[in-house]
């Protein structure tokens, strides 16, 4: 037992811990306050309180638990919210209403509710590590795998029969390698800062779909990759990453609120228990987890809860699901570790923040990726992790955006200007980059044909073609250019509002699969091809730009589910039809 000899906000020392070890979770105070033991110098403990520590005084004690801060494992996690140390935020709220008293303990996961349970490992079999010894239908969405734990190989000598069990309740035993019996529940504890392991990892081959045109067309990022949103205030991070949410390719999707304002993650707590998956018909909530450390939260708590969030991802990642961790925002994470290594008073990096600011980024986004499962079975998880970055100002050159840069491999960078202008998702198609599109092209072009990646790189081009002339236009007006070049500008108009552009808030619009963003792109440069054909035929700009069928692909992104498909062959077949009618008229005059 130790002593507090100084407070200083979050950070507390205390002297008299001989007995603890780094990163040990400890109890400070006549609270009961939860803490983690920074670093120690002799038998001094620098510790960082993720509670409230006003009151809080030299000489109150602090106990050491002897274990890493640790997430519990197990049935009951889907669906629930936690704060950054997996306190469940439902529980709290009945105990103790809206706020959240110092000190307060409630159990993680529902101990009194009872799980139904299969049973699938057989007596006599031969077990270890990541094997399933049964299932529980967790929700309608969710078969949850009760796995063996880390380090307990072994016979398995008892297993519960069907039934209803709660977690608590001993569900099998294993008889280990060293002859001791092991008693196993359906819960299981892992330490935060560790990564889970697996067998081994492989390089991601398939896109994740998110029905958001300018990600999965321009800048895809693969199942099992990273990727990362910068952007100023009010460009609309919050809304991408609630779109990655909703409609993600994923199985599980695990959100992290870090440090952000309490009435965005209100918006994921009123639409998720609302929305349809497409996937399973059920309500996103029965898929989804929720990490919810707000900006009137304690900072401390933010750095843990990026680890809390990720350490479930993986526990789902390892029964072989599809999982996406979609972290709001790392930029307030880094300023709670600024803040944290300011109080140590560790020597300061670029703009303060610690000079093991980067490495930290790359923990955690390193544990990401495409995994076969530890286990006898072959079992493939992904995880997929993206996190947004606020940089003051919406200024890239900021130390957590460049380290988050030289990390991840999708930046899909969001701009001011594009948002002023009401152009959502304000992705920057010249700021933007995907280091994927290489490894994604087989599988593109198996799925979606060849043309699909040649129409992306085309429409890329035109788009990068579109700045330059911007450049002549403002200085010598649009009339001044050739009409092939007139037509370049109609041509990116129509990529521009009619394809890149994404009405999130209108259910015909908010996502948008493969199938029809190609059918997509391909009617607006059919439009291109035909045009410049006629071009050269003697039809001017003009009449190309003010075809009825330009009109009809203007409205194509808000056709219904049901109908598109023969909307798109009406508009291909009256483009066509409409052109060589121009081209008849062009004929004659001439």
């Amino acid at each position: 037992m130790g002593k507090v000899i100084k407070v200083s906000g979050p950070l507390v020392v205390a002297d008299g811990m001989a007995d603890a070890n780094m990163a040990d979770v400890v109890r400070v105070g006549p609270k009961q306050l939860i803490g983690e033991i920074l670093n120690m110098t002799g038998d001094r403990a620098s510790i960082q309180v993720y509670e409230e520590t006003s009151g809080l005084g030299p000489g109150a004690e602090v106990v050491t638990t002897g274990a890493p801060l640790s997430v519990e494992l197990g049935p009951g996690l889907i669906e629930s919210i936690y704060d950054g140390i997996q306190r469940p935020l439902e529980e709290i709220r009945s105990m103790a209403g809206a706020h959240i008293p110092r000190g307060i303990q409630a159990p993680p996961l529902p101990e009194d509710k009872k799980w139904d349970f299969t049973p699938v490992a057989k007596v006599g079999d031969a077990v270890v590590a990541g094997d399933v010894l049964g299932t529980v239908p967790e929700t309608a969405s969710v078969l949850h795998k009760i796995m063996v734990p880390h380090r307990m190989d072994g016979t398995v000598e008892w297993v519960a029969e069907a039934g209803a069990y709660t977690i608590r309740d001993v569900i099998a035993k294993v008889r280990l390698a060293d002859g001791s019996l092991k008693e196993l529940t359906m819960v299981q504890k892992w330490p935060v800062r560790v990564g889970r392991p697996y067998r081994r990892k492989f390089p991601p081959s398939a896109p994740l779909q998110t029905g958001q045109r300018v990600i999965d067309t321009m800048f895809p990022v693969a199942k099992g990759g990273t990727a990362a949103v910068p952007g100023p205030f009010g460009s609309g991070k919050t809304v991408v990453q609630h779109q990655l949410a909703k409609w993600a390719d994923v199985d599980i999707v695990v959100y992290i609120g870090c440090g952000e304002r309490g009435n965005e993650m209100t918006d994921v707590l009123r639409e998720f228990p609302e929305l349809t998956d497409p996937r399973t018909g059920e309500t996103l909530m029965k898929r989804t987890v929720l990490i919810a450390n707000t900006s009137d939260m304690p900072v401390a708590a933010r750095e843990a809860s990026v680890y809390t969030g990720i350490t479930i991802a993986e526990y789902f990642r390892d029964m072989g699901y599809a999982v996406a961790v979609i972290a709001d925002s790392t930029s307030r994470w880094a300023e709670a570790l600024r803040e944290m290594s300011g109080r140590l008073e560790e020597m300061p990096g670029e703009e303060g923040y610690p000079a093991y600011l980067v490495s930290r980024l790359a923990q955690f986004y390193e544990r990401a990726g495409v995994v076969q499962c530890l286990g006898s079975e072959e079992r493939t998880g992904s995880l997929t992790a993206v996190g947004a970055v606020s940089p003051p100002g919406g200024d890239l050159s900021e130390p957590v955006a460049q380290g988050t840069m030289r990390i991840v491999k999708v930046f899909w960078s969001l701009d001011a200007s594009l948002a002023y202008r009401r152009h959502f998702p304000a992705i920057h198609w010249l700021n933007s980059y995907s280091l994927y599109l290489d490894s994604l092209r087989p599988w593109f072009d198996e799925h979606l044909g060849q043309a699909f990646m040649q129409n992306r790189d085309h429409a890329m081009h035109l788009l990068q073609e579109e700045n330059e002339l911007n450049e002549i236009v403002q200085l010598v007006g649009k009339d001044s250019l050739s009409p092939n070049d007139q037509l370049t500008l109609e041509v990116t108009r129509m990529l521009r509002e009619d394809f890149l552009q994404q009405n999130a808030f209108m259910d015909v619009d908010s996502y948008t699969g493969f199938d029809r963003q190609e059918r997509l792109m391909s009617l607006i440069l059919g439009y291109e091809t035909l045009g410049r054909q006629a071009l050269t035929r003697g039809v001017t700009v003009r009449d190309l730009a003010h075809l009825p069928a330009r009109e009809e692909i203007g409205r194509a992104k808000y056709e219904e589910e049901s109908t598109w498909r023969s909307a798109y062959d009406k508009i291909e077949a009256d483009l066509q039809s409409q052109i060589r009618e121009l081209e008849r008229k062009a004929g004659e005059e001439q």
